[in-house]
């Protein structure tokens, strides 16, 4: 059976709606108070490592089955030709799988807009800015502007937020001016977009401190990141870890 994309069988009215999402606003609105960091939970990537890989695989795999076999992604890259040097530099195959890269591209956009509307239907967005009139983290009054924000990303519905107060859990690790290692880390972690758990495993694993990991990639993938965090930052893995014990990352 083909993918089905999941649906609720609860119906809520308006007011049921309101109702719960007023509710979950004021229970993170108590959270927030205790640990702003409850604000912006993310399971650590290497936890679907597996996952990833299997589609990486199917990907492969089926684009180059799609690259030699008749239909309409076949007659794509005829009718879209390469001049000749790069014809030779791009096989059909790799510009298969960018083509399909693409196509899952949109089609997660897709379905992580259709996990929003799952409790609360197509004016998700709407009610969820309707249901809450001040931010959760600073108490500023909401406006026009106000954005929404995912606690977790686990199906439960956004929260609105001011910029300001969004601005500030997003960045939840502040430096001082003389912070330099932790300038640099935030702005590796950034850049390759990954957690500071992932950073810890990664430094523990060179320091030959290893912890369980789901993959062997994910694993080396930790640790790339470690090295480059450690030469971006000027100083050891067993300082770096000193660092988020600190802050308590």
């Amino acid at each position: 059976m083909g993918y089905q994309r999941p649906t609720n069988p609860v119906r809520l009215t308006k007011t049921q709606k309101l109702a719960l999402l007023t509710e979950y606003a004021e229970y993170y609105r108590e959270l927030a108070a205790a640990d702003p960091h409850a604000l912006n939970r993310k399971v650590p990537r290497e936890a679907f490592a597996e996952i990833l890989d299997r589609v990486g695989e199917v990907l492969i795999e089926e684009s180059g089955k799609l690259a030699k076999s008749e239909g309409s992604v076949r007659q794509f890259l005829d009718d879209n030709t390469l001049p000749s040097a790069m014809a030779a530099l791009l096989p059909d195959g790799f510009r298969t799988f960018c083509l399909a890269l693409n196509a899952l591209k949109q089609w997660v956009a897709a379905e992580q807009g259709a996990t929003d509307r799952y409790l609360i239907g197509g004016v998700a967005r709407q009610l969820c800015r309707e249901a809450v009139k001040t931010c959760l983290v600073t108490g500023e009054p909401l406006g026009p502007d106000a954005e929404l924000h995912h606690p977790v990303r686990d199906g439960r519905p956004p929260i609105a937020l001011s910029k300001g107060g969004h601005a500030s859990i997003e960045e939840q690790v502040a430096t001082d001016g003389d912070d330099n290692i932790g300038r640099a880390l935030i702005s590796v972690r950034h850049e390759r977009n990954r957690s500071w758990a992932h950073l810890r495993r990664g430094c523990l694993d060179l320091l030959v401190k290893p912890v369980p990991w789901p993959s062997k990639a994910s694993s080396a993938d930790a640790r790339v990141f470690a090295r480059k965090a450690a030469t971006d930052a000027k100083t050891g893995y067993a300082e770096i870890l000193i660092w988020l014990d600190e802050r308590g990352l």
